[in-house]
Formats: C-alpha cells, sequence, structure tokens
C-alpha cells in the first residue's frame, strides 16, 4: 500500500487543471466532479488524506478497510482519511458524481467524526433503490449549482448539503442502540479515547509501530483511572477496552496483509507484537485463520 494520497495527488493524477484558491486559506477545501459516462479506471486501494462523498452508478465491486461488497446498480460511499478503499468496476456503464472535502472545511460546524460514515468500523457504501437514487441525485445537482454561483455563503450551502447526505444514508439502516449516557464527560471521554486509538493509524512503514496497546496506557493517556475508562466505554459502546483495541488492530492487521508485501514478522512488529507468534495467535484468535492462509485467501 501507498503513502496517503494528498490532495496535489489527486488533482494531478486525475488532470484537473484547476485547484481552487480555498485549498490555501482557513477555510478548508471543498469541489465536486462528474464521474463521466465512459469507462472509468479502477481506483487503487489506498488512504487519501481528504473525505469524499461519491454517487457510484454501474456494477462495481468495492473494497474498504478489510470490507468488499459488489454493487448492482447504484451506491452511495463515503471515505475518509482513516480507511483506505478501492473499487473495480464490473460494467462499461459507469457514472456518477463525487464532492471532496478537508476536516478543515467543517472545523466550526461540528466534528465530522461523531458520524458514523466517517468512523472506523462502520459501514460507508450504502444500495439505493431507484426513488433513493433520484434524492441522492438532486442533492449533488444542487451542490453543482450552488458552487458555480456567486453567492457570498455559497460554502455555507455546500456544507449543509453534505450533512444532508450523511443523515441520508445514515436514516437508511436500523440504528444501533447503545446504552449512552447523558453526562458530557463520558462521552467526551469515548470520543477522547476513540481519537487517541485511531491517531495511530494508518500504519504506512514496517518501521512505524503501534504503541498504546492497552487499557493503561489509554488510561494514562487521558488522566482517568482505567476502571473508569473501563466503565464508560462499555457503558457507550457495549465492548471493553481492550475489545476496541484489539478489534481496531486485527482490522489493520488484515489490512496490512492484503495489500503490502511486508512480511508477517514485520506487521507483528509495526502492531506492537514483540515476537512474531505472539501475533500468529492474537489473529488465530479472532480471525479463525492463520495470517498465513487470510493472505492467501
Amino acid at each position: 500500500m501507498k503513502n496517503t494520497e494528498n490532495l496535489e495527488e489527486f488533482y494531478e493524477k486525475n488532470k484537473f487543471t484547476y485547484i481552487p484558491k480555498e485549498l490555501e486559506n482557513d477555510i478548508g477545501h471543498f469541489n465536486i466532479f462528474k464521474r463521466g459516462n465512459s469507462k472509468i479506471k479502477p481506483i487503487s486501494f489506498n488512504r487519501r488524506d481528504f473525505f469524499k462523498i461519491t454517487l457510484l452508478k454501474g456494477k462495481i465491486k468495492v473494497d474498504y478497510a478489510d470490507k468488499s461488497f459488489v454493487s448492482e446498480k447504484y451506491a452511495l460511499m463515503f471515505s475518509d482519511p482513516l480507511v483506505p478503499y478501492s473499487w473495480e468496476p464490473l460494467d462499461e456503464n459507469q457514472s456518477g458524481c463525487f464532492c471532496i472535502f478537508t476536516e478543515t472545511f467543517f472545523h466550526k460546524f461540528g466534528s465530522l467524526r461523531q458520524y458514523p460514515v466517517f468512523q472506523a468500523n462502520q459501514n460507508k457504501l450504502f444500495i439505493l433503490d431507484e426513488k433513493a437514487l433520484k434524492d441522492v441525485e438532486k442533492i449533488f445537482e444542487k451542490m453543482f449549482e450552488e458552487i458555480d454561483s456567486d453567492y457570498a455563503y455559497k460554502y455555507d450551502v455546500l456544507r449543509n448539503l453534505c450533512f444532508e447526505l450523511i443523515h441520508y444514508a445514515m436514516k437508511m439502516q436500523p440504528a444501533i442502540t447503545t446504552n449512552l449516557k447523558t453526562e458530557d464527560r463520558a462521552t467526551k471521554i469515548a470520543t477522547l479515547f476513540t481519537e487517541l486509538l485511531e491517531r495511530q493509524f494508518p500504519i504506512e512503514s514496517p518501521y512505524q509501530r503501534f504503541k498504546l496497546r492497552s487499557a493503561n496506557d489509554f488510561a494514562k493517556n487521558l488522566n482517568i483511572h482505567t476502571n473508569h475508562l473501563n466503565k464508560v466505554l462499555k457503558e457507550i459502546t457495549g465492548k471493553t477496552t481492550s475489545e476496541l483495541i484489539s478489534n481496531r488492530v486485527l482490522q489493520e492487521a488484515k489490512i496490512l496483509l492484503k495489500h503490502t508485501p511486508w512480511s508477517v514478522s514485520d506487521i507483528a512488529f509495526s502492531l506492537g507484537f514483540e515476537e512474531p507468534p505472539h501475533f500468529i495467535n492474537f489473529f488465530k484468535k479472532r480471525a479463525k485463520t492463520t495470517p498465513k492462509k487470510y493472505r492467501d485467501l
């Protein structure tokens, strides 16, 4: 897997000659594009340092994190810097559109990470029926109209349209019931834990190492007692601190096994295991197969 693709590389690779001036200033970056109506090349499995919402039209195979799906006709996909993804067109009738934006674009308008579509281990691909397709197309059409307008506050409108897509997708799936408490402090602790965990990813080099590996490590960094951290996370997520850490490490292990040529020993080291057998036992217990067999699937 290559290093994370940045905005400049995205524009250069896709031969887009115009990079809006907003790329350089405090409001962040936003732009929108058509996918075209001809053959579309596959996108290689990689992370990007920007967010993306894509309307995919046509039969297409999508891979993100350690998951793989085939969309037969229409889908709405959410991409973010934490999760690598790729797609492969399976027919020639490909079209659609997409918008890209940086986290800075929403800096003063809420945290994108609070929404499940931009969290690790959450659903990022939503299959659309004909009615949903029309609804989503209308939102994108408004984006195209707005970005070409002279309205002084058009980027506020564009943010609202992004939020509209986010909420439209989330309403398509059943709500996940949790024991979320109303206390702000508990919610803040869970949010800080997630941010601290995700900040250690992606692993982009076998010399990079995952350091915070235990509940005690996280509790020390958050300046709270380990038991309190465990209690808060269990109440809010239904999982223990160790389970949350292990699940994220397992996800990264699957990504590295499938999309890098690194040896099992290198992967074990980068994920913080002292010895390769410890990693193999960890992986086998949770994935029900060995790292080598998983890589060869």
